[in-house]
């Protein structure tokens, strides 16, 4: 098992999450008991399996954390290697500072159009007119392509973007997205594991990669099939579309899987866009760098703070008591820890914006 995958933060977490499988006529996430993250913080995490598209094998698994009265959530999608509970830290982080925070993982879905009807139905299924999207890599674009497609009616406030990218054209793989379906999944795997670092990294920045490669392990192979069809069959964004829709681009400056071309392409579609650049952090800075992840998101989240497009409860929000002068909560001194950094509350957010 990797490092943080037997850390004591992210047994917590797992620890502290229900589960169950519900149809889309009689699940309701709301109705479901809270359960305790933590003991100084009493924000609720639900680990569910919904089904939308009528069929037990197309599932959504999602960890629902914070007041359930947001009704514009941060809704955090994960990369092509990555499952939901990647983003534990930060569930664990915002939830406590009153946030709603969902993220998700979806089903062998085999086309952009299919994954974005899929995800407007759960959304509909938890009673979400709109989310602020959080999204890594595969995420990130399949969250534009689903602004994109709702863009008439939009279904999405906001985009914070974290090492994404705009055309699949960019992949070596492209050609053969269309086989991938029937390919084994160690070869499958093998395809995923050859964009990590094989030379040395900060030891954040390998304890991030294990974690992620525990989890690699544990899809399967028509899941690892779909995610890497959703990459590399031909799509692109319109960003037209989204010219409108407030987006942060936060990247790193040391190396990850995109190319400084990628990047800029990036940029030129979102010229607007407000960046938060992290001098390091690889492909998953929301893991190694979790701190400074958690403080541009709020910062990002910040300018819908008092209206119905905002993601926190101010009446929800958990002031978690200090246990002696000097020493902060469980997740603070964990991530501090990790990362050397401060742990950002919503005051350094505030000072930070300002």
């Amino acid at each position: 098992m990797s490092t943080i995958g037997k850390s004591p933060e992210y047994s917590s977490f797992r620890s502290s999450v229900s589960q169950k499988k519900a149809s889309n006529r009689s699940h309701s996430p709301s109705s479901r008991p809270s359960a305790l993250i933590e003991a100084a913080v009493t924000t609720s995490s639900i680990h569910s399996q919904i089904v939308v598209d009528g069929s037990s094998d197309k599932a959504w698994t999602i960890y629902d954390a914070g007041p359930r009265t947001v009704r514009c959530p941060v809704f955090c999608l994960a990369p092509a290697s990555g499952t939901a509970d990647i983003f534990f830290k930060q569930i664990i982080s915002l939830s406590s500072l009153g946030y709603r925070i969902i993220a998700a993982d979806f089903p062998p879905l085999w086309s952009h159009g299919d994954w974005c009807e899929s995800f407007r139905r759960l959304l509909d299924h938890l009673h979400l007119d709109k989310v602020h999207i959080f999204g890594a890599s595969l995420g990130g674009f399949l969250g534009q392509k689903f602004a994109e497609f709702t863009f008439r009616s939009p279904r999405v406030h906001s985009l914070f973007l974290c090492n994404a990218f705009v055309d699949t054209n960019v992949f070596q793989q492209r050609m053969a997205s269309n086989v991938f379906w029937a390919l084994p999944g160690f070869m499958l795997k093998r395809m995923i594991l050859s964009n990590l670092p094989s030379y040395e990294v900060d030891s954040d920045i390998a304890d991030s990669i294990d974690f992620l490669v525990e989890k690699l392990e544990g899809l399967d192979r028509s899941e690892l099939a779909s995610r890497l069809t959703l990459n590399c069959m031909e799509g692109y964004i319109e960003p037209h579309k989204l010219k409108e829709m407030p987006v942060t681009i936060m990247d790193v400056f040391d190396d990850s899987a995109l190319t400084t071309t990628v990047k800029e392409e990036l940029y030129k579609c979102y010229p607007d866009a407000k960046r938060a650049h992290l001098k390091s952090g690889g492909n998953f800075p929301y893991i190694c760098r979790s701190a400074e992840v958690n403080m541009h998101l709020q910062i990002h989240l910040r300018q819908f703070d008092n209206t119905k497009y905002s993601s926190k409860d101010p009446e929800a929000e958990i002031q978690v008591q200090p246990v002696a002068s000097g020493h902060r909560s469980f997740s603070d001194r964990t991530e501090s820890a990790a990362t050397g950094f401060h742990y950002p509350t919503a005051e350094d957010a505030a000072a930070a914006f300002s």
